[in-house]
């Protein structure tokens, strides 16, 4: 059982020490949302989502909702297997006693356990708590801790032409967002044409570089100084390089820092509280990435406390999720209100939206107005 974050107001440490819960029906389904467009990253391209939908009721009638996303190979599962795991765990919720909400979690812990079934795992997690959290009938974001019931996320532009960008750059700037973060790490001089691109249609915009382990050190050191030069400098540089060259992380790290002033991030070398104590030794990041989705909701939970021990500033991002999950991880960082780098426009980038009520969504910023729970539900009838 992973150590939870502890404040005053962070009412799930009790609520997983203290809540019965006896499961009545546990439940998943297959689901299939298309991409407005293809989204290109460094060495992946996505043409359509295919997550895993899960329903949990309690004794007592409340119902949660959970989603487990699936993106191979950045996520190990890909939807047959997780459908099978999150079946699995399904069947020993409606099985095992009334215990404790930690017991259970624990339980599922057990089942699906480390990074190999990260995604299931986050998902069986949060429908099992959001169930909880309906039963008592407090909105998740009061749960994390209060601090806030809103979040303004940035948006990605993916690998694209210069002119593709500057038009997504434009037609965001028009919608309200005043943070791009921009995939690179697959042609050095084509990622600085499109980030002078970017900056000419929205001058005014910050910038994030997401390279999903595109460079290596020396590349990602040229493209900073190539940036610093055209007045074009990110206040984030987020997985220069490949996840298991931790020299050149802390390289591009310290230069990064200190000749021109950009934060680094590790996503891709952050997969668990191991890493993360890696990267605290060694000095090798300013911030890490955390995603439910590879660290389960306690995984993320525990390492969130090592990072604000530590120093660490925090991101929140995702894989392709909808409303949903997404929600779920906005109520978590709006209560906690420690994160620096927000990164949850995934529901942007469907071509639809399968959640019913949920968060509000206004460009931007996430408006969490739910009574009680997550607020966002699937209709279960029209889910394969």
């Amino acid at each position: 059982m992973a150590t939870l974050v502890t404040n005053t107001s962070f009412r799930f440490k009790d609520l997983i020490e203290t809540f019965i819960v006896n499961v009545r029906s546990a439940e998943r389904r297959e689901l299939n949302v298309s991409l407005i467009n293809p989204i290109t990253i460094a060495k992946s391209k996505f043409e359509k989502v295919e997550n895993v939908a899960i329903r949990i009721e309690l004794s007592d009638g409340s119902v949660g909702w959970g989603e487990a996303p699936t993106l191979r190979p950045i996520t190990v599962e890909d939807q047959p297997l997780a459908m099978a795991k999150v079946a699995e765990a399904c069947e020993v919720l409606k099985r095992i006693p009334a215990m404790t909400l930690g017991a259970a979690l624990g339980e599922i812990c057990g089942i699906l356990h480390g990074h190999a079934y990260a995604s299931a795992r986050a998902g069986v997690e949060m429908a099992l708590i959001d169930s909880v959290a309906n039963s008592i009938g407090m909105p998740l974001w009061r749960i994390f801790g209060g601090a806030s019931n809103t979040v303004t996320t940035d948006m990605t532009i993916p690998i694209v032409s210069s002119s593709e960008a500057a038009q997504l750059a434009s037609q965001y700037r028009k919608r309200g967002f005043k943070t791009l973060k921009l995939k690179v790490g697959k042609d050095l001089n084509k990622d600085i044409e499109v980030l002078q691109a970017v900056r000419a249609a929205h001058p005014e915009c910050m910038l994030i570089l997401d390279a999903n382990e595109g460079y290596n050190s020396t590349e990602a050191i040229q493209v900073l100084e190539t940036l610093h030069d055209l007045e074009l400098t990110p206040v984030l540089f987020e997985q220069p390089v490949h996840r298991d060259d931790w020299e050149g992380l802390g390289h591009v790290t310290r230069i990064a820092k200190e000749k021109y002033g950009v934060s680094v991030a590790a996503d891709e070398s952050c997969r668990g509280l191991a890493d993360v104590k890696k990267i605290l030794e060694g000095n090798l990041a300013d911030a890490i990435n955390i995603k439910l989705a590879k660290l389960g909701v306690l995984g993320a939970l525990e390492i969130i406390e090592l990072a604000q021990a530590s120093g660490l500033h925090l991101m929140i991002g995702g894989m392709v999720e909808t409303r949903l999950a997404v929600g779920f991880a906005g109520q978590l960082v709006a209560g906690l209100g420690c994160f620096k780098f927000i990164d949850l426009d995934a529901p942007h980038h469907l071509s639809e939206d399968p959640v019913l009520e949920g968060c509000e969504v206004s460009g931007p910023v996430y408006k969490f107005t739910n009574a009680k729970g997550n607020g966002g539900f699937f209709n279960w009838n029209n889910i394969q």
